[in-house]
């Protein structure tokens, strides 16, 4: 029997999809499996999902398709996230009435993500300037030329400006979406989401929309690796540069190059991401102290954790946790309960 995962509720639920004549039928996949299919186990609250055609009648998608859609973009105004899957071409134009209807959900405080070339329709309605943006590394010299008032940014898998949201080719639109549902409900109902479709649980929007190549060579690779498997497991120890490059067997220079052909990103931010999502675990399935969970996710302090929180999610650890705690660990505190959390320590307290 599987077991139903318990989850507060979402804001506005609902998430319609846009559909179009020529539509991306990868990055409409990727809306549909994230938001769209019946997921019992993650309990009453999970999303609800629909379909707005900007065009009445059957609709064509990429490799023969047609498909009928739920509904018109009347659904657009009811919807609490809408998504954009790419779009028929970056330099289609974008209909009004399309326009017009982002700008009115944009208006409400609805979110709006966009994969792929959809950024192209988001930035057409006017609702990218002056913030951060991303597309396919393929696009992103367009996409600043076209619209200037974007901070494009082309070496990153996805940008999350609070409501617009946006993702770089069209793999990364599963990021993105792992990404929100990972802000509406937390890491562990992510990463239950990542399991169904046999995903790694997260890739930080940070990371690179690619590497040269997985590791410069395959003896690199079997000395990397472990390398990164320890770092895991020793979340707390002190990973300096010349350290790692020691036990790496390379110089602190070409390991820098070879970690980051490897990773897409620096041995400091890979570090960070991990005690991050270290953190989060510890604060959504525990009621330790938050200078505990500190001190076990590797930050050392809890205004060194508070710090990070601010600067990487806009919240802060207690924010976080009243938001995606355990219902069963709520309980047992509410109830007074007293016990040692394993690794972490046995006394309860508050941030």
């Amino acid at each position: 029997m599987t077991k139903t995962f318990r989850i507060s509720p979402a804001p506005d639920p609902l998430v319609v999809a846009i559909a179009y004549d020529g539509l991306c039928t990868f990055e409409f996949g990727v809306a549909v499996e994230i938001f769209g299919l019946p997921r019992p186990e993650m309990g009453e609250h999970w999303y609800r999902f629909a379909v707005a055609a900007i065009e009445p009648g059957e609709l064509r998608a990429t490799g023969g398709v047609r498909m009928v859609a739920d509904g018109g973009l009347d659904l657009v105004d009811r919807a609490g996230t809408v998504i954009v899957p790419g779009w028929r071409g970056v330099d289609e134009p974008v209909p009004d009435r399309l326009i017009a209807a982002l700008r009115k959900a944009h208006a409400r405080r609805a979110r709006i993500l966009s994969i792929c070339s959809g950024v192209f329709v988001l930035a057409a309605a006017g609702l990218l300037s002056g913030k951060r943006a991303t597309t396919h590394w393929r696009y992103a010299e367009r996409l600043q030329a076209h619209y200037p008032a974007i901070r494009v940014e082309p070496d990153v898998l996805y940008v999350d400006e609070g409501d617009v949201l946006t993702s770089a080719g069209s793999a990364a639109g599963i990021d993105l979406c792992l990404h929100l549902v990972r802000r509406d409900f937390g890491t562990e109902a992510a990463n239950k989401v990542a399991r169904r479709l046999v995903l790694p649980p997260h890739r930080d929007g940070g990371q690179a929309q690619f590497v040269e190549r997985a590791v410069a060579m395959p003896h690199e690779s079997a000395r990397i690796a472990p390398l990164l498997d320890r770092m895991r497991q020793d979340i707390k120890g002190d990973h300096r540069l010349e350290g790692l490059a020691r036990a790496a067997g390379m110089s602190p220079r070409t390991f820098l190059r070879r970690f980051e052909a490897a990773t897409g990103t620096t041995p400091a931010k890979w570090l960070l991401a991990e005690r991050l999502a270290r953190a989060r675990e510890l604060l959504e399935k525990s009621m330790a102290p938050i200078e505990a969970v500190a001190e076990a996710s590797g930050f050392g302090t809890a205004a060194t954790l508070r710090h990070h929180f601010r600067v990487q999610l806009s919240t802060t650890p207690a924010v976080y946790r009243a938001r995606f705690g355990s219902v069963a660990h709520t309980a047992r505190a509410d109830a007074g309960e007293a016990s040692g959390w394993p690794g972490i320590g046995a006394k309860t307290g508050h941030a």
